[in-house]
């Protein structure tokens, strides 16, 4: 099984890109299951109902989300009608949705747990280390063979840590949020893929999906700047996944830039 995962989509330019390669990919049997983290779908804040509808038609079959998960309103009630929209799992215990969805398919269900870390981050979730300890305590015999963990940090070291905590243990730990596809992935020494940071799925000439000026206005200046999704260079980023759908033992991890046509 072949299973693509995404990284972060950034406004319009990159659902357009997105929606673009996984009919393809899809259509042409290269990968069977489509993942992507969604957070920054919606101008690079948050994520609408209507585009995680669309991104589903158009392909995939989970999105998870992470420090933005809120920003767009909407999403609150949303995310208690469809599992398989992902908010980080050690969010506090009474925010909606869920931390965890597993995908039925035959041959092997796939479950995708979706994380956030707390180096650098502006608010005290908790311990991510422990929460996904204890749902594969509690829910591991629910899951299936596959097991998929998005780590949304900004520190790598955070990152690189979870993929150790987690090896062995789960099929891949992918790291998000970051926009900046890293050179690292691996299979790691008790067989867990990994990757530091899939990348960015949407504009890459900008600064993380933002237009030059106002970001480096922002730096240079510490004022307020309106910040707007950049437009060229757009292109899909992440890795595909080979995995034994009857084991969960991850075989193989390429990493993808797709170009949009």
């Amino acid at each position: 099984m072949k299973i693509l995962f995404a990284g972060d989509i950034f406004g319009s330019p990159g659902r357009s890109v997105f929606l673009e390669h996984t009919k393809r990919l899809k259509a042409s049997g290269e990968v069977d299951l489509v993942i992507a983290n969604a957070e920054n779908a919606a101008g690079g804040r948050g994520l609408h109902p209507k585009q995680a509808r669309q991104l589903f038609e158009g392909g995939a079959d989970l999105l998870t989300l992470g420090d933005h998960s809120w920003d767009q309103r909407d999403m609150l009630e949303y995310i208690t009608r469809d599992s398989r929209v992902v908010r980080p799992a050690n969010f506090a215990a009474s925010t909606p949705g869920k931390g965890w969805h597993t995908i039925k398919r035959e041959g092997g269900n796939v479950t995708v747990i979706s994380l956030i870390g707390r180096v650098f981050m502006n608010f005290p979730f908790d311990n991510p280390f422990d929460k996904v300890d204890a749902l594969l305590k509690e829910h591991r015999g629910d899951m299936g063979p596959t097991i998929i963990v998005d780590m949304h940090c900004e520190a790598t070291s955070e990152k690189q840590a979870m993929g150790r905590h987690l090896d062995g243990r789960v099929s891949m730990v992918v790291g998000t949020h970051t926009h900046v596809q890293t050179s690292d992935n691996t299979l790691l020494p008790r067989g867990t893929a990994y990757i530091t940071d899939l990348g960015m799925t949407g504009p890459h000439d900008s600064i993380i999906g933002s237009t030059v000026g106002p970001v480096l206005t922002r730096f240079r200046t510490g004022l307020h700047q309106k910040f707007q999704v950049a437009s060229e260079r757009v292109r899909l980023e992440g890795v595909i996944l080979d995995v034994d759908g009857t084991t969960g033992k991850a075989r193989a991890i390429q990493r993808v830039r797709l170009a949009a046509e």
